[in-house]
């Protein structure tokens, strides 16, 4: 008799035997799923920010030279294509443009400057602001292309 209760309670309340198994609380932490939001918001970063970092609208000429990489946000100085300047999104008159650009640097921004020009826009106008803003002192001044979509 005392054999068989032993067996009854080694067996549960159900008559089957546990086999060394306990349920226990898994403390760890599952990265799984934060490492798919993160990768889902590093990707629509990625698609948005060049699409806010200048606001001005310039229809860009078509080249076949491959894109820079940049680590810090260059200056930018637009020529819309009814001949505006534009500062990033201020627009200034031509006279203004070196003394905005030297107060700009001064502040300790980087002296790189990239220049847009519309393609509607005459190539001598866009040739005096570069001009200008060489003069100013700044030697760090390059144009601005869109990929050429047929390369």
């Amino acid at each position: 008799m005392g054999m068989q209760s032993a067996q009854a309670n080694a067996r549960g309340a159900r008559g089957y035997r546990r086999r060394g198994r306990r349920h226990t609380i898994i403390s760890e932490i599952n990265v799984t799923p934060l490492v798919d939001v993160m990768l889902v918001l590093l990707i629509i970063f990625m698609v948005t920010a060049p699409l806010l970092t200048v606001g001005v609208p310039v229809d860009l000429p078509q080249t076949s030279a491959r894109p820079l990489t940049s680590e810090t946000q260059p200056l930018v100085v637009s020529v819309d294509g009814e001949g505006r300047i534009f500062i990033q999104e201020t627009e200034i008159a031509f006279d203004e443009v070196v003394a905005k650009l030297q107060q700009i640097k001064s502040t300790g921004t980087d002296a790189r400057i990239y220049v847009r020009g519309d393609k509607s826009i005459d190539y001598g106008t866009v040739m005096r602001v570069m001009a200008r803003i060489q003069a100013g002192g700044f030697d760090n001044v390059g144009l601005v292309t869109l990929e050429d979509e047929k390369s």
